[in-house]
């Protein structure tokens, strides 16, 4: 993590005009502070279900400070695992590992937590429905259409055996003991256990729940804060839970106001209106670091931009045009010009954390820039010059729609005719209405594996696959290999033809540099941001 000062910000990115903020509010709430925190997005679906909110704005307000799992993840240190609703586990076997419950842990509605509770959020009724637990198979959103407001969203169980595509389900072995059975054998089980999907809720909290809808706008959990209020689009409100079995919570409120304008962020911080402005552009860094009292915490993350491909679009269908356009991007132009040279270009979608499992590919790399190559291989594909449809937000990811203008002129400079279309959200994003062809996404790794993103975001049951964007025979079978085999040496030589077909053969996508996070603070807060999305208020980053 970077904490940029003002005379390195001044460095980076010129000189910019001082700004004088008055004193925030910070202890405005007995003797404890409270927090006000301006973020781009809070939910894309209106919902606090980390199954239902699979996206990097859900990461920020969930983690840690709402959701736990049975084993956490060390948000502030290397990202691995470290006890949490469980004090210990043991593998059994391939299939199975024992978890020990921590005792006394109680959920926000005043139960304590046990093992019927963990049970249940790994449940049919709760994530998986009638799915069955055997990978390679994609399930689509239309084969699970809600009867009634208890049902689960149609997409949950699709994402439910994406997250965990074997899981046979949780044993009850005594009030305090768990074990996790899996259809097949699962290398990689304790790293789904602390990533997105593993969270537990309260089996009473969820009954009580009206609807489904009700039960997500405010989920029973164990986290140190809990749903004060949810309003869709405007704001979330986490309030102090002090029967919190890690300590009694330093912050008295948190509250997330929804900010979509980056000026409105910076202007609303350093006036005193926000403690935090989150997902700030580089180009904004000096006119906050510029004002007394205020810095910017930066830091790279686990999570790499790119963007995909549709391959229903009829050019898009001839991996030539995707290859040309694989080729046709300076990166190294976009991470100087855009990001200061303040992230890197990675090793295609890997991250060095793979090293840890002796998963990473040396020697891989993105695709070269070379227009050259690019205009040989449509003229290779008998590209005419027709439009590819670029669906694009506006700034859901920091610097997206100046990345998206760029990106549109190196195609073009090949040949390529792509057109942007402005689009509101995700769901006008992913509409089938219309001709889809390029779009913007992410790619995180939850686990020290490849699993995660690669087979996760592209493998039988991923959104792209779902979504119908692109399928590849060879890539699923590969998959399936990588979540059932306990052969390392399989494992890691899939890894490394699953990128070879991804980013090479029949590109599903395309990496353009690993993702940095920015985030404005009043230097007074002795807070530090974790090299992730999410934002750690627990008593072990706060100081009073």
């Amino acid at each position: 993590m970077l904490i940029l000062n003002r005379r390195h910000a001044l460095g980076l990115m010129g000189a910019a005009a001082g700004t004088l903020a008055l004193p925030g509010y910070l202890r405005a709430q007995g003797a404890r502070p409270s927090l006000t925190i301006a973020v781009q997005k809070i939910s894309n679906n209106n919902t606090l279900d980390p199954y239902h909110e699979q996206s990097n704005v859900g990461e920020r307000v969930f983690f840690p400070n709402l959701w736990e799992g049975l084993i956490l993840r060390d948000w502030m240190g290397n990202q691995g695992p470290v006890p949490g609703l469980a004090t210990e586990w043991t593998r059994l076997d391939d299939q199975t590992i024992e978890l020990k419950l921590r005792e006394g842990v109680r959920f926000h509605n005043g139960d304590e937590m046990t093992a019927e509770d963990v049970a249940f959020s790994f449940s049919p009724e709760r994530v998986f429905a009638d799915t069955e637990p055997a990978g390679g198979k994609t399930i689509y959103a239309e084969d699970y259409r809600p009867q009634t407001g208890k049902d689960l969203p149609a997409a949950v169980p699709g994402i439910g055996r994406r997250l965990w595509p074997a899981l046979a389900g949780i044993e009850v072995v005594d009030k305090y003991t768990v074990r996790l059975h899996n259809a097949t054998p699962d290398v990689t089980l304790e790293g789904r256990l602390y990533a997105y999907g593993s969270q537990i809720l309260s089996r009473r909290g969820w009954d009580e729940a009206a609807t489904y809808a009700d039960w997500a706008k405010k989920p029973v959990t164990t986290g140190p804060y809990m749903v004060e209020e949810y309003r869709p689009d405007v704001s979330l409100t986490l309030v102090a839970f002090d029967d919190y079995w890690g300590g009694r919570p330093p912050l008295e409120r948190i509250t997330f106001v929804e900010v979509p304008e980056v000026a409105s962020r910076v202007n609303g911080l350093l006036s005193g209106e926000y403690d935090f402005a989150c997902d700030l552009p580089p180009d904004q860094i000096a006119s906050v670091q510029n004002a007394a009292g205020f810095e910017v915490q930066s830091s790279t993350i686990w999570n790499h931009r790119i963007s995909t491909f549709n391959t229903e679009n009829e050019i898009l269908a001839d991996p030539l045009v995707r290859r040309a356009m694989t080729h046709s991007i300076d990166r190294r132009a976009i991470v100087d010009s855009l990001w200061g040279g303040m992230t890197v270009i990675p090793a295609g979608l890997q991250f060095e954390s793979f090293r840890a499992s002796d998963m990473f590919i040396e020697g891989w790399t993105v695709p070269e820039y070379n227009p050259e190559l690019a205009r040989d291989l449509l003229r290779q594909a008998n590209y005419k010059g027709d439009a590819i449809p670029y669906r694009l937000l506006n700034n859901y990811y920091i610097n997206q729609t100046p990345n998206g203008q760029i990106m549109v002129e190196m195609w073009r400079q090949v040949g390529l005719n792509v057109e942007i279309q402005m689009v509101e959200n995700w769901g006008q994003i992913h509409a089938h209405e219309g001709v889809k062809g390029v779009r913007d996404w992410s790619a995180s790794n939850n686990i020290n594996d490849p699993i995660t993103p690669i087979v996760v975001q592209f493998g039988p049951n991923s959104q792209i696959q779902q979504m119908r964007d692109w399928s590849n025979d060879e890539m699923n079978q590969l998959c399936v290999l990588m979540e059932t085999s306990t052969d390392h040496d399989k494992r890691k030589a899939a890894a490394k033809r699953m990128l070879e077909i991804c980013e090479r053969e029949d590109p599903a996508y395309q990496v353009l540099h690993q993702n940095a996070v920015f985030t404005g603070m009043r230097s007074d807060l002795n807070w530090r941001a974790a090299p992730a999305f999410a934002m750690d208020f627990r008593a072990g980053n706060w100081a009073d």
